[in-house]
C-alpha cells in the first residue's frame, strides 16, 4: 500500500508515493497536503464473514494489515492485541462487556426503525480518541525503537485529543508531546487531564485564543520543513493517517455487532466539528462495508452542516466561532475535510490544491454550481451517503434529559447532538448507529444544568480538578512557538 498526498502536483515534493511507515511519524504532506492511499483496499463478503467472529484485536489487525503493508505481520499482530485489551478500555458501565471494547446498547427498536449507541469511551481519558490514540502510542514506540530515533510531537486540541494523546505517549521512550489548547475554552475536567500531568516528557501549552488558531500553529510549523527536520516533529492530530485508519476499525466492529448478514445497511452519525472522526466512516464505506447513511452532526460552529446542505465551505473566523457546551466541536475550519474533498472531485489533486489554497486567500469555496460558484461538485454529495444536522445548547439540554428519563443512561454532550441529528435521519429497516463521545463526566457543567446532578465519575478520576496543574500562557505567535519548541528539545 502506497500514499499521495492531497495536493501533489507536477512541481511536488510529494508526488512519489510514500509507505505507511514512512507517513506514521508525520502530519502534513510536504506540500501541505494530507495523505491518502493511492487506492482504497477493499473488503470481501466472504472476509467480512469471517470478521464476525474475531476479538475487537483481531479485528484491528486484518484491517490494518491492508494499510501497513510494511509493517510486518507478527509485529503488526502483537500491536493490536497489546493496544486492545479490556485492561486498557476497563471503564465500561454496568451492563457493558469490557472484553467488547466498543458495545452497542440500543436505545429504540420502535416501528422498523433502531438506533444504537456505540460506546467508544472505555478508554484512559474516557473519550473515543483513545480507540486510536493508544495505538497510536504503541505504533511510534516501534517505529522509533527499530532506529532509535526520537519525535517531538506538537498537535492541537479542542478537548479529548490532547489528554488522549498525552496518556498515550506518556513514558514512552523517545517521544515529547506539545500540546496545544484554547485558553479557558475547554471544561474544567478536561483541563484537569491534560493539565495535572506531571511527566518530563509532557509540554501543555495553553494559547490565548480558540482551537483554529492552535490549528493554525500546527499547520505554520508543519509547513517549516527544515524546522520539523530539525526537530524532528511530528504530529497525532486527524491529520495523521495512521490514527484515522485506526478509527476505521470501530465502524466496522458496529456494524458486525449490529447486523447478522451481509444483505443489511447500517448508517452512522457522528458528532463532528474537525472531520476525522466521520472521514474514518467515509473510508470504510469506500471499503466496501454496507452504510447506508453518514450522518454529519454539528453543534452552533455549523461550517459541515451548511457546506453539506449547500455545497459551500465557508470558513469562519476566530471573532465568528461560538463557545458552546460540546467544545470538542468548537471547530471552524474542519482540517480532514480535505481528505473527502479529494475523493469528491475525482481524486484531482490540483484541484484540491486550488480549492484549499481558495480556503487561505478567500477563506472558503463554493461547489454548488451556481453562479459564481468554484464548480458543481456538490452533486456528488450523495454518491457517499452525507447526509448533515445541527444542534443547538438548547437541543442538547433536551436530548440529555430525554435519554435519562427514557433509557436511564447520561449522556455527554456531543453525543447528545449526534442523538438530536440521528433522530432526524433514521429510515425504516436501516438501524442508526450513533458514535459515542465521550463519559459524561467530562463535560459535568452542562450535565448538572439538564439534570440537576452532577455525572457519575469512574473510579480514579474523583477530585481531579483539585490536582495541580502544570502548563504555559502563550500567544499564537509562530516564532515564539518554534522557540519555546527548540528550547526543550534540545536539538
Amino acid at each position: 500500500m502506497h500514499y499521495v498526498s492531497t495536493r501533489a502536483t507536477s512541481a511536488s515534493a510529494s508526488r512519489n508515493p510514500e509507505t505507511f511507515s514512512t507517513i506514521l511519524l508525520g502530519g502534513l504532506a510536504p506540500d501541505g497536503g494530507l495523505f491518502m492511499p493511492a487506492e482504497y483496499p477493499r473488503v470481501s463478503h466472504e472476509e467480512l464473514n469471517a470478521w464476525r467472529t474475531l476479538s475487537y484485536a483481531g479485528l484491528a489487525y486484518e484491517i490494518l494489515r491492508k494499510f501497513a503493508t510494511d509493517i510486518p505481520d507478527a509485529d503488526l499482530k502483537a500491536l493490536t492485541a497489546r493496544t486492545y485489551t479490556p485492561e486498557v478500555y476497563r471503564n465500561a458501565r454496568a451492563g457493558e462487556n469490557a472484553a467488547d471494547i466498543t458495545p452497542l446498547r440500543t436505545l429504540e427498536d420502535e416501528g422498523g426503525q433502531k438506533l444504537i449507541l456505540q460506546a467508544l469511551s472505555n478508554g484512559p481519558t474516557l473519550a473515543f480518541k483513545d480507540m486510536a490514540m493508544q495505538l497510536l502510542g504503541n505504533l511510534f514506540e516501534y517505529a522509533l525503537a527499530k532506529d532509535n530515533e526520537e519525535l517531538n510531537i506538537f498537535g492541537a486540541t479542542s478537548g479529548d485529543t490532547g489528554s488522549a494523546a498525552e496518556y498515550a505517549m506518556r513514558g514512552k521512550r523517545g517521544v515529547r508531546v506539545f500540546m496545544l489548547s484554547p485558553s479557558g475554552k475547554m471544561s474544567a475536567f478536561q483541563t484537569a487531564q491534560m493539565f495535572s500531568l506531571q511527566d518530563p516528557n509532557i509540554f501543555n501549552i495553553a494559547v490565548e485564543g480558540v482551537f483554529d488558531d492552535c490549528q493554525d500553529l500546527v499547520k505554520a510549523v508543519s509547513n517549516d520543513l527544515s524546522f520539523k527536520a530539525r526537530h524532528k516533529i511530528g504530529t497525532v492530530n486527524s491529520i495523521n493517517w495512521a490514527r484515522v485508519v485506526a478509527q476505521v476499525v470501530y465502524y466496522f466492529r458496529g456494524y458486525l455487532a449490529a447486523t447478522s448478514d451481509n444483505a443489511q445497511k447500517v448508517s452512522f452519525t457522528v458528532p463532528s466539528g474537525n472531520f476525522g472522526n466521520i472521514c474514518a466512516g467515509h473510508i470504510a464505506r469506500m471499503m466496501g462495508l454496507p452504510i447506508d447513511k453518514l450522518v454529519v452532526a454539528t453543534n452552533e460552529n455549523d461550517v459541515l452542516d451548511e457546506f453539506f446542505r449547500t455545497g459551500v465551505y465557508r470558513v469562519r473566523k476566530s471573532s465568528e466561532t461560538f463557545h458552546t457546551s460540546s467544545p470538542s466541536m468548537d471547530i471552524s475550519k474542519a482540517s480532514n475535510f480535505e481528505r473527502f474533498v479529494y475523493d469528491l472531485v475525482g481524486r484531482d489533486s490540483e484541484r484540491t490544491h486550488a480549492l484549499f489554497r481558495k480556503v487561505e486567500t478567500h477563506g472558503g469555496f463554493d461547489l454548488s454550481g451556481g453562479p459564481g460558484a468554484d464548480g458543481d461538485e456538490f452533486k456528488r454529495v450523495g454518491d457517499y451517503g452525507f447526509v448533515s444536522g445541527r444542534s443547538t445548547h438548547a437541543d442538547r439540554l433536551d436530548t440529555i434529559r430525554m435519554v435519562a428519563d427514557d433509557y436511564g443512561i447520561v449522556i455527554d454532550t456531543h453525543t447528545a447532538d449526534g442523538i438530536k441529528v440521528a433522530r432526524e435521519h433514521m429510515a425504516p429497516g436501516v438501524p442508526m448507529i450513533v458514535l459515542e463521545t465521550a463519559l459524561a463526566a467530562k463535560f459535568n457543567e452542562t450535565i448538572l444544568e439538564a439534570l440537576g446532578t452532577d455525572a457519575e465519575r469512574p473510579a480514579g478520576f474523583e477530585d481531579i480538578e483539585a490536582l495541580p496543574q502544570k502548563f504555559v500562557l502563550m500567544r499564537p505567535n509562530v516564532d515564539e512557538m518554534k522557540t519555546f519548541i527548540a528550547a526543550h528539545t534540545g536539538l
